[in-house]
């Protein structure tokens, strides 16, 4: 079969690959669609601690049971499905101790050391497969991995009724944490990018105070400020935006050599939480009942489509801040797609 491979930081080829037949607690899911997302431009860049060499990338990914190994019960092949790419070694102090995002031998599908979705097939762990409603879209469905996140940084936060609160960044994760504010108790959302196409997609999600700058807002202090950039400047300047006794929280992915500069005194007399946010825990299996319930509007989160030969320009284009939510959808082989409906190119 076709897949993307990263050969080594900073290569990206499109080459065949043999197809991945199932353990015996494993499920092979044709894919549907995968989303890319600021993981992968680190993956290829050789940026994430512990990536293995070469690499099929893609772990937000949706799709249909194409085949299952012999000891899976609960999935027959045709199945919609959902994959969640973290894997644990459920041995550590972290796992033991039930903090498995932490787990010091943490694989990610298509992340570390474990191929992904860029690829027609995908083997998974057959604990990692969620079943799906027969109705359910599948190309929507590749934002139940960033909605399970989105899970995971609210977790952390508090739930006050009557609270405000401040996104940086408009896209996916700041669309989603946005969406799930009100969810939270938010009296109000303010979303800050500098984009303007994607200020209009929170607009069309019904964030009305959706700016350029905080400068701009009704406001100057929030109760809960995120950052969904990884931007030393948007990080700085939200940091300074939090009310005394609020929280910020780093959900953005910032390059491991950042450093911001805050004032200590000011986290220590307005006691100020600060909060970090590592990928998913205990938030999957709430994340698809959540997006099958309708809790966000996934429609148009999602800009563009790409084959997979048209990786590197999707990619580069993700790089470039162009669109929303940009898929991968790898079904090259219709004669063989157990695709309910062949992959539509996005305007």
């Amino acid at each position: 079969m076709r897949a993307i491979v990263f050969d080594r930081a900073g290569s990206v080829t499109l080459t065949e690959v043999q197809e991945p037949s199932p353990g015996p607690k494993d499920v092979i899911v044709e894919v549907a669609a995968v989303g890319i997302c600021g993981t992968d431009t680190h993956v290829h860049d050789g940026e994430f601690e512990g990536t293995v060499y070469p690499l099929i990338p893609g772990h937000e990914a949706s799709g249909r049971v194409a085949a299952i190994g012999s000891e899976v019960t609960d999935l027959v092949v045709g199945d919609p499905v959902v994959v969640n790419p973290s894997t644990t070694c459920g041995e550590c102090e972290f796992c033991l101790a039930g903090r498995t995002n932490l787990c010091r031998n943490w694989n990610g599908l298509g992340v570390v050391a474990s191929d992904g979705a860029c690829a027609r097939l995908l083997r998974a762990p057959v604990a990692n497969v969620y079943r799906l409603k027969d109705s359910t879209d599948l190309y929507q469905a590749a934002l139940i991995e960033p909605l399970a996140c989105a899970l995971r940084g609210y977790d952390l936060l508090p739930r006050t009724m009557g609270s405000h609160y401040l996104v940086y960044g408009s896209g996916t994760m700041g669309l989603l944490m946005a969406q799930l504010a009100p969810r939270a108790g938010a009296a109000s959302v303010t979303i800050v990018d500098t984009n303007p196409s994607r200020l209009e997609a929170a607009r069309e999600l019904g964030i009305e105070q959706a700016l350029a700058s905080a400068d701009d807002a009704s406001r100057d202090r929030w109760d809960v400020v995120i950052d969904c950039t990884g931007n030393v400047r948007a990080i700085e300047d939200g940091l300074g935006r939090v009310k005394p006794g609020g929280h910020f929280q780093h959900f953005g992915v910032a390059p491991t050599e950042a450093r911001a500069q805050y004032s200590p005194f000011r986290v220590y007399r307005d006691e100020i939480t600060i909060v970090g946010t590592m990928a998913v825990l205990n938030t999957f299996g709430r994340a698809v009942e959540m997006f099958e319930a309708g809790a966000i509007d996934p429609g148009p989160m999602i800009s563009h489509s790409f084959s997979l030969d048209d990786y590197s320009e999707a990619l580069q284009m993700f790089r470039d801040g162009t669109g929303r939510k940009l898929q991968i959808r790898p079904g090259d082989d219709r004669s063989r797609s157990l695709l309910a409906t062949p992959a539509q190119t996005v305007a």
